[in-house]
């Protein structure tokens, strides 16, 4: 049976879902540093969350559950690894908005560790995905430390275009799907590391 699009279903507005919102971008990282690994060109990875388990069920002996966890402590950032014999450390964010990337998404020890990272020499930055522009975006600490003094004093958020010029784009590819290590590598030529 073939059913055609009626007015009340065509104009319905579909919702949109923020359950996993950074999976996408994370999914496309977490391949990258696959290849990474396999080429010998970097070794990144995810850091796991730390967890303190606190009921597991036995349906089956082979089947443990977990039902209740929590957070030992909040997590810092997404991954972490060596490239060409320096430290590197970031996270991954992703923004619906179209105009700008608001700070709020950033957690305070999340901005510590970076900046703890960076005082300490190693390659700290942000990799942010505008969704409606399909862009990428490694945003490196220190430009991020400039919009963090400038949200002090009122704005609480990089406007997009701000955030291309002060950023270095990441292009979408076939193997790897995110060569962020050539946005890595402009950023190593800027710091003269």
């Amino acid at each position: 049976m073939i059913t055609y699009p009626t007015k009340k279903n065509v104009y319905q507005r579909k919702r949109v879902s923020t359950t996993n919102r950074g999976m996408t971008l994370e999914a496309l990282i977490d391949e990258t540093n696959a290849h990474y690994l396999r080429e010998n060109s970097a070794i990144i990875h995810k850091k796991p969350t730390p967890i303190q388990i606190v009921k597991v069920d036995y349906p089956a002996r082979s089947m443990a559950k977990i039902t209740e966890a929590y957070y030992k402590t909040p997590s810092t950032t997404d991954y972490n690894g060596i490239y060409k014999g320096k430290y590197i450390d970031f996270d991954v964010k992703e923004t619906l908005s179209a105009t700008s990337f608001p700070l709020k998404n950033i957690h305070a020890h999340q901005i510590n560790h970076l900046k703890q990272v960076d005082a300490h020499g190693g390659i700290a930055f942000l990799l942010i995905a505008f969704k409606k522009h399909g862009t990428y975006h490694l945003l490196p600490y220190k430009n991020l430390d400039v919009y963090l003094t400038r949200a002090e004093k009122g704005r609480k958020s990089i406007a997009y275009q701000e955030l291309c010029e002060t950023s270095i784009e990441v292009r979408e590819g076939f193997r790897p799907s995110l060569d962020y290590l050539k946005a890595v590598d402009r950023l190593l030529k800027q710091k003269d590391l």
